[in-house]
């Protein structure tokens, strides 16, 4: 799965972590950032082979207006939580190749980079996604300081962030298949360490 000469860093954390603040210090020095999660929402309205494929598993009633009712496919997974895995069947081979679409597509105009970066909480834990980058930077940090950021980025109560937290994989796990960590602990400078990073990568 691994394309041209361009490498592939993954960015992962879980929730809360700094994984996208990470990726976005990437991006300001000049590496192209794919950011998984936003990419896919925009998939559901683009991709017409991902949209009929959740058509032929959910039913017509979740287009609405010729766009994908993102609440009504809530409800039908809510009601049957097998139909989740059904649909990420669809959506992660959906989200790869639009990531390999857009990786040649950088591949184009880089320069002096040699590596592009996949932003995702998940690519550790699907294993559809095993093999899609040559090496994995995991974001770490405190559990107190991610529940905070958490709570009041998306305006919810702690006990949904540890719900959040309890169906993703522990920083331990993560560090198990990850070759990088950087800390996004509010104490240790987040740049130093990418930089170390990139260091690391342009010797690949």
């Amino acid at each position: 799965m691994v394309m041209g000469n361009v490498k592939t860093l993954a960015c992962t954390g879980g929730i809360g972590s700094g994984k996208s603040y990470v990726a976005n210090v990437f991006s300001k020095l000049g590496y192209p950032v794919y950011y998984s999660d936003a990419r896919a929402k925009e998939l559901y309205d683009s991709d017409n082979q991902l949209l009929c494929g959740m058509v032929q598993l959910l039913g017509n009633d979740i287009i609405n207006n010729g766009k994908l009712s993102k609440a009504v496919v809530a409800s039908k997974i809510f009601k049957d939580r097998s139909l989740l895995e059904r649909v990420e069947q669809l959506v992660h081979p959906a989200v790869l190749r639009d990531f390999n679409k857009w990786k040649s597509e950088q591949q184009n105009v880089m320069r002096d980079k040699k590596f592009v970066l996949f932003e995702s909480a998940i690519i550790l834990e699907k294993p559809f996604f095993k093999g899609t980058a040559d090496k994995v930077l995991n974001v770490v940090a405190p559990m107190d300081l991610r529940i905070e950021r958490v709570v009041k980025r998306d305006n919810v109560t702690v006990e949904q962030v540890l719900d959040r937290m309890s169906k993703q994989w522990s920083d331990q796990q993560r560090a198990t298949y990850s070759d990088f960590t950087i800390f996004a602990d509010s104490k240790r400078a987040v740049l130093p360490q990418i930089l170390n990073v990139i260091k690391e990568m342009n010797l690949l």
